[in-house]
């Protein structure tokens, strides 16, 4: 697709007609912007007026989108606001002529969620995995997300480099992208966020403590920091899990081990390694504050990361999204943000942080495709990513961490110093009844703190799960 650098100056009168980048939160009708019979391109029709070729020729506009044409983006409004997405949609509609509906909500599965079913679907969805609502993981499954290669080899609007060549290495070649394992696109990589544990810095020297560099010593601070009233553990939601979970993976058994779980493999819950990560996972769940469980969920989980900064527990897994979720949140005297990957599981061993990222995608029944995959392709422009970065949202883009200072040069920089990236989740199935893998994994974390199930129960319902799912992998 190439870019666009020019607009229709036959259009005017249209565009004054049309909706901006404006907040929606629901749905909008698109009765008003059908307008394709009177702005199709030379390409689509061999009868174009000479008129029309001079038009096209002067303003050098070389795709199939016009200026007319309106689409509508589905953003999820999370940690970093809504504010960077009305600055993104708006920059990109001077930049390219194309207008955008911005369609933004907390809970945006709610908003778009009912109108998709009766096959009304945005043209751009911003919503990572993860989520309770698994909308994206539904889209996946039923194979309806459009394939995006494509816009890998665009030219991004407003510059002369290709859109691949801006992404940093890897974050095209996951299972959070690439779903099915057939070396094609479906989702690109947004936000991305290196987990781990955060902590209060201050706490920690003023109690002359160290951070645990291995889960033995993880477990004596823990101890420790008990006898002054202090838990080891609290978690927003046990989601959050996911992150601390799959970095696990790989401190036990490495790349080979990970694509061996996440794909199901027979007898992988058997294996030595898989053994080590429910011991530790099961002892961790002892050493977490009591309370957390119940407000482990969407309405109370700022609550559980309150903890940190009331010095009520030492660590919290989460991502660099936090310090902006609790900017306005009291804090203990000389609390400063800390933040580490995963303790080594053997003294000498490697240390992961999980990189969590965000997706934008496009539903397969979107109407407006090539506009919509222009849009995703101008999300990597320099003035896009300048855009996010003053909302501390930040892209997977070459060179853009040497700009960052402060806390965000701290958490972007933690894989400067020795910690290693661990990439990648579960793979997808077809729709298997019954079955959520995500919630059989992490969200039985709450029912370990709290006794209502075993390890040994845990397990069980891992490997029947599991096993289930290996012949609906895609």
């Amino acid at each position: 697709m190439k870019r666009v650098i020019g607009i229709f100056l036959t259009l005017i009168l249209v565009m004054s007609t049309l909706v901006g980048c404006g907040q929606k939160n629901t749905p909008a009708d698109t009765s008003g912007t059908k307008t394709e019979t009177k702005t199709e391109t030379k390409t689509d029709t061999k009868t174009d007026t000479k008129t029309d070729t001079k038009t096209e020729t002067k303003t050098d506009t070389k795709t199939e989108t016009k200026e007319s044409t309106t689409i509508r983006v589905a953003a999820l409004e999370g940690a970093y606001g809504k504010e960077l997405w009305e600055d993104a949609c708006k920059a990109f509609e001077e930049e390219t002529g194309i207008k955008v509906e911005l369609i933004i909500d907390k809970n945006i599965e709610d908003v778009i969620g009912a109108s998709m079913k009766a096959g009304d679907y945005p043209d751009v969805v911003s919503l990572a995995t993860g989520r309770p609502a698994a909308l994206t993981e539904t889209m996946i499954k039923e194979n309806a997300m459009e394939d995006l290669s494509s816009v890998l080899s665009m030219t991004v609007p407003g510059e002369n480099v290709k859109v691949g060549d801006k992404i940093a290495g890897g974050f095209t070649e996951t299972s959070l992208t690439n779903p099915y394992s057939d070396g094609k696109t479906y989702m690109m990589p947004m936000f991305y966020n290196p987990c781990g544990l955060f902590y209060n810095e201050g706490l920690f020297a003023e109690k002359g403590w160290t951070v645990p560099k291995t889960f033995d010593e993880m477990w004596k601070l823990g101890d420790k920091a008990k006898e002054e009233g202090i838990a080891l553990f609290t978690y927003p939601t046990a989601g959050y899990f996911d992150a601390f979970f799959y970095a696990l993976l790989y401190e036990v058994g490495g790349a080979d081990f990970f694509e061996k779980v996440t794909h199901y493999e027979e007898g992988v819950w058997d294996s030595p390694e898989a053994q080590q990560v429910f011991d530790i996972m099961d002892k961790m769940a002892s050493y977490i504050e009591k309370s957390v469980p119940s407000n482990a969920n969407n309405d109370n989980y700022l609550k559980n990361q309150q903890l940190i900064l009331d010095n009520k527990a030492l660590f919290m897994p989460n991502g660099t999204w936090v310090t902006g979720e609790m900017k306005d949140a009291p804090r203990a005297d000389g609390f400063k943000w800390g933040f580490t990957a995963l303790p080594a599981v053997k003294e000498g061993g490697e240390s992961y942080s999980f990189t969590w990222f965000e997706q934008i995608w496009v539903p397969s029944e979107a109407v407006n495709k090539d506009a919509a995959k222009q849009f995703i392709a101008y999300l990597y422009s320099d003035k896009a990513a300048e855009l996010f970065a003053k909302h501390n949202a930040i892209q997977p883009i070459i060179g853009l961490t040497d700009k960052l200072e402060g806390e965000q040069k701290l958490f972007y920089g933690i894989y400067d110093n020795g910690s290693k990236a661990a990439l990648g989740g579960f793979a997808a199935t077809e729709p298997v009844e019954g079955i959520n893998f995500n919630d059989t994994v992490f969200g039985t974390i709450n029912s370990l703190v709290t006794g209502d199930k075993t390890k040994a129960e845990w397990i069980d319902a891992v490997k029947k799960d599991s096993d289930l799912l290996r012949p609906a992998l895609k």
